[in-house]
């Protein structure tokens, strides 16, 4: 139905490019090439799972997730602490002094707040376990990969206030999917690991920085997954927002062609949704042909920018994908 609608009204300006954008993606799955989708900005607070991303992942259109430490918590949270939200209507007017009283018990993300007894602190000490087993034992992980235990021992299951199904990070984990964390020590549970492992005012439970895989390590290991992938098929690159979720993973391809001097595939598909300016240098607002002169993309690749809000475009273009395929 979406399909019928979507190809029938969207004829010009972003309607047109989210039309194209949405062929070319089914195109690119049917053709037998894969797709990693990027995700900075909020999008797990605004629900993206229950917005496609999951039915996505189920169809087999989605084979690598990058995204934000902030996302990949905040699915977690909004799974297991839905009803202590708040949603806050008049946020465009909401003073500073409503900001600071909501503070003691929330913090505000637009239009809805983030619970930090119910949400974060919750989450802490399920995660703070697994901290602690993974440096018992010597075996660092990625940040998804403790996420993925949670699931995998059924530690969040018992919690859930929000349809399993909805949230993205669980289906992942059932497929496998891998979710690449750049910046990691840029979120909530990054700061919190953080604040075990510092000697400023030590805490009682003492961590070390190794527990959890780094910047370099998520490299490395997107450099691994991206060679072998285009060894056997060629990947595309759905970009949400812009930021590191972005910038980070599409520049495996000039790593691997300029810095290791391997003739691997460029980047076969590439849309961004977003609204930032592209001028200044803006990286989150550099148009296709740009990432040309990167060696990023080749000239003939399909490229999209669709300036709008993300949480209206999504379910409009996953909707026509799934039901493409």
């Amino acid at each position: 139905m979406m399909k019928k609608f979507i190809d029938s009204k969207f004829n010009h300006f972003n309607s047109l490019t989210l039309k194209l954008a949405s062929q070319a993606y089914v195109d690119q799955i049917k053709g037998g090439n894969k797709m990693m989708i990027t995700m900075a900005g909020a999008m797990s607070t605004a629900l993206i799972g229950k917005m496609g991303l999951v039915d996505m992942i189920n169809k087999g259109a989605v084979s690598a997730i990058t995204c934000t430490g902030a996302n990949l918590e905040e699915d977690i949270f909004r799974l297991i602490a839905d009803t202590q939200y708040k949603i806050i209507p008049e946020w465009r007017t909401h003073r500073a002094e409503e900001d600071l009283e909501l503070g003691k018990t929330h913090a505000r993300v637009t239009d809805i707040a983030i619970p930090e007894e119910y949400a974060i602190r919750k989450l802490e000490k399920l995660v703070l376990a697994e901290w602690q087993e993974a440096l018992k034992e010597n075996k660092p992980k990625f940040p998804y990969e403790f996420m993925f235990n949670l699931f995998r021992k059924e530690k969040i299951q018992p919690l859930i206030e929000r349809p399993l199904e909805e949230s993205w990070v669980y289906a992942c984990f059932k497929h496998n999917i891998p979710i690449f964390v750049p910046g990691w020590e840029d979120s909530t549970l990054g700061n919190i690991f953080a604040s075990y492992c510092t000697e400023v005012n030590p805490r009682p439970v003492k961590l070390q920085s190794f527990v959890v895989k780094s910047g370099i390590e998520v490299m490395l290991d997107l450099i691994r997954w991206y060679n072998a992938t285009t060894k056997k098929t060629k990947v595309g690159f759905f970009q949400i927002g812009g930021g590191i979720a972005g910038d980070f993973p599409i520049c495996v391809v000039p790593l691997l062609r300029a810095d290791l001097e391997l003739d691997v595939k460029h980047w076969s598909y590439f849309c961004q949704i977003c609204d930032s300016t592209e001028s200044y240098g803006s990286y989150s607002g550099a148009r296709p042909n740009e990432k040309i002169s990167w060696d990023k993309l080749k000239p003939e690749s399909p490229g999209f920018v669709i300036e709008s809000d993300a949480t209206i475009v999504l379910p409009l273009m996953f909707s026509y994908i799934v039901e493409s395929l």
